[in-house]
């Protein structure tokens, strides 16, 4: 991705870091000699598909998935024909199972951020093969940015994973939820068990919102 429309972003489109970090950003990925994740066409995705105005729940992934047809542009979502392993949205699954008893088999997340639920990750592209390869771009910029602009009001977090943590608000009135990662090497330190969707719907209900409708069935 080289040119930016920031007619697609909608409300995230005044943040600075669009004049401050992404034409460095922009180079860097110009440059870079390996292959990008997502397609670039799917880099802004989570940002385009979730407006600030709609957030209700921020969940807080690391990086894109770096092997092929994977990574989709929405935190831990996977297109539907991608046939392969899904690791930690597998992990995902059986924490919902366990919580809710939804048994969810749509990989792709988007019915989520149609919802209210930004996917965000804190680095938006990875080079294949290289997980945290553009971990230092500067994308924790946004990240950060977009945190800020969603002070107006209160919202619920889950922050996956040590680094996720890390940005997490200093705000008493929205929900923060931390846990261990949903990756295979990590999801049993604590992601497991930890009832995050019946969590936060509670809370959303709790604040006069419509609770999230996890189980993907279009």
């Amino acid at each position: 991705m080289t040119d930016l429309d920031l007619s697609r972003l909608g409300g995230w489109a005044d943040l600075p870091f669009w004049t401050t970090d992404w034409p460095r950003i922009a180079q860097a990925l110009r440059t870079e000699t390996a292959t990008v994740f997502p397609p670039p066409d799917r880099i802004l995705a989570a940002l385009e598909r979730t407006p600030p105005a709609d957030t209700k729940v921020v969940i807080l992934g690391q990086d894109p998935y770096h092997t092929p047809g994977k990574a989709d542009g929405l935190a831990f979502s996977i297109p539907r024909d991608f046939g392969g392993r899904l690791d930690s949205l597998g992990n995902i699954f059986k924490e919902l199972q366990s919580d809710l008893d939804i048994t969810r088999s749509r990989t792709d997340l988007s019915d989520w951020a149609d919802q209210g639920v930004l996917l965000l990750n804190t680095a938006l592209t990875v080079p294949q093969g290289r997980a945290g390869g553009h971990a230092r771009l500067g994308w924790d910029r946004l990240t950060r940015q977009v945190i800020t602009r969603l002070a107006d009001r209160p919202r619920a977090y889950l922050l996956w994973g040590r680094h996720a943590q890390n940005f997490a608000p200093d705000r008493p009135r929205d929900l923060v939820i931390r846990t261990a990662h949903p990756s295979p090497l990590s999801a049993r330190q604590g992601f497991f068990g930890s009832r995050p969707f019946s969590t936060v719907n509670a809370w959303l209900t709790e604040q006069g919102q419509a609770p999230i409708d996890w189980a993907g069935r279009k």
